[in-house]
């Protein structure tokens, strides 16, 4: 055992997690990481869809490194600070329609209970509709509206005045036909909305593609008639694009193939591609509801973490990552669905750009096939590729990779994860160099 892991062993709260991947990141530079043994491996996770620019993206951090020469803390609600106003200034111009003024916290999970925060404020009412295997985040607000027990289990109760629409999960719907899943949803969203409220909801929050939840991916048609019953209803709709946003998905908001404008976007993990930093942006309007006293954030707007995002989003425009994810997305997606023809073990593959998901399943076709996907992550590591499991079901196969990869690393990481849901030969297996040795 390394002395990293005996520390973490002694020292670090981990009892959370059922193990960690026993390997320790010394370093990594695209989409490339290096374990403190000097081994490299192909990173299809992107340390769950955040270094979208590629790990130590070098003008991200030549920025950080010039901002901390000048300012590293301030409080940016205290203090004025350019970081905090270009960035801000940055948000409002890429972001949909009229979303304007931008509140910067440190994670998603901050993000997220101030968006909901805002939209109580705006709207006078308290409730909140969510979707079911939806994820927000592990504080207590943003897990009061995520829609899996299993992320929630022993720590409510939970807040009240919190309602749950099914998820537009084709896969496992009883209809397979989009048209009609997206029918059935906004049917059972009407019906939550009449039988499960007291009539004062807020806000609807949903992912456009529900990450956690197992990279579901709802009909492109789905958000317009959300969208429609939310204005007759008067809810406003908050976007959580923590791990959707800045190109993951081949636009640089996930609701740009949906041609819906969010009230209040949420943003985090690929704003500053690993420097903490989260944020909600929304119209001047719902902005000004805040007063004096309403919200705040001690370290909230880090100049250092602010510098950071603007010049990965500067980087994210200028290369044109949401273009080069559509295109390797359009690359991947159809691979896998020729190893699906040739894997029964493969329910279903599905994603958007680089936010692919491959959904395991039993003989029968729909069982969730959970130690399966554990075994292809374990095989792939092994064989020099980090990829995600993750899903309601935990029987999803996660490739996320930041959006810099290669074409080479891709087929490279492809041909690892085929011979993983093949299981491959014992001894071909033994003979296989690793994949990044070869990328």
């Amino acid at each position: 055992m390394s002395d990293a892991m005996e520390k973490y062993s002694e020292y670090v709260i981990t009892s959370f997690v059922k193990a960690i991947q026993p390997i320790v990141i010394e370093k990594a530079q695209g989409a490339v990481v290096t374990g403190s043994d000097g081994r490299d491996y192909i990173d299809c996770f992107a340390g769950i869809a955040v270094v979208n620019a590629g790990h130590c993206n070098p003008e991200v951090i030549e920025a950080a490194k010039a901002q901390m020469d000048k300012l590293i803390h301030c409080c940016s609600y205290v203090y004025y600070n350019q970081a905090v106003a270009d960035l801000a200034e940055k948000m409002a111009q890429i972001t949909p329609g009229r979303l304007k003024k931008s509140f910067f916290a440190n994670s998603g999970a901050e993000a997220i209970e101030g968006a909901m925060k805002v939209a109580r404020l705006y709207t006078g009412k308290t409730e909140v509709v969510a979707l079911t295997m939806s994820f927000h985040g592990r504080t207590w607000g943003a897990l009061s509206v995520t829609g899996n027990a299993g992320r929630k289990k022993r720590g409510g109760p939970y807040a009240t005045g919190v309602s749950f629409a099914p998820a537009p999960y084709t896969f496992r719907s009883d209809s397979r036909n989009p048209e009609e899943v997206v029918g059935q949803c906004v049917r059972a969203l009407e019906d939550v909305l009449k039988f499960h409220t007291s009539g004062d909801v807020a806000a609807f929050i949903a992912e456009p593609l529900l990450g956690e939840g197992g990279i579901i991916i709802p009909p492109l048609n789905y958000f317009k008639a959300v969208k429609e019953v939310l204005d007759r209803h008067g809810i406003l709709f908050i976007a959580d694009e923590v791990q959707t946003g800045f190109g993951r998905t081949g636009a640089m908001f996930a609701l740009e193939h949906y041609g819906v404008e969010p009230d209040i976007i949420v943003t985090a993990k690929g704003i500053a591609n690993g420097f903490p930093l989260g944020a909600f942006t929304t119209t001047d309007e719902i902005a000004a509801a805040f007063q004096p006293g309403d919200h705040l954030s001690t370290f909230g707007g880090n100049p250092v973490s602010c510098a950071a995002a603007l010049a990965n989003i500067n980087f994210i425009e200028r290369e044109d990552l949401p273009a080069k994810a559509r295109e390797d997305g359009d690359y991947i997606i159809p691979r896998l669905r020729l190893l699906q023809e040739q894997f029964p073990l493969i329910g279903e593959v599905r994603g958007l750009g680089l936010m692919i998901g491959i959904e395991l399943v039993a003989a029968d076709g729909i069982t969730p096939a959970a130690a399966r996907a554990e075994a292809v992550r374990e095989f792939c590591l092994k064989h020099g590729v980090l990829v995600g499991v993750g899903g309601v079901y935990g029987n999803v196969v996660r490739i996320q990779p930041p959006l810099v990869i290669t074409r080479d690393q891709i087929d490279c990481a492809l041909e690892v994860l085929e011979r993983a849901l093949g299981e491959g030969s014992p001894d071909r297996q033994s003979s296989m160099e690793p994949a990044a040795a070869r990328a």
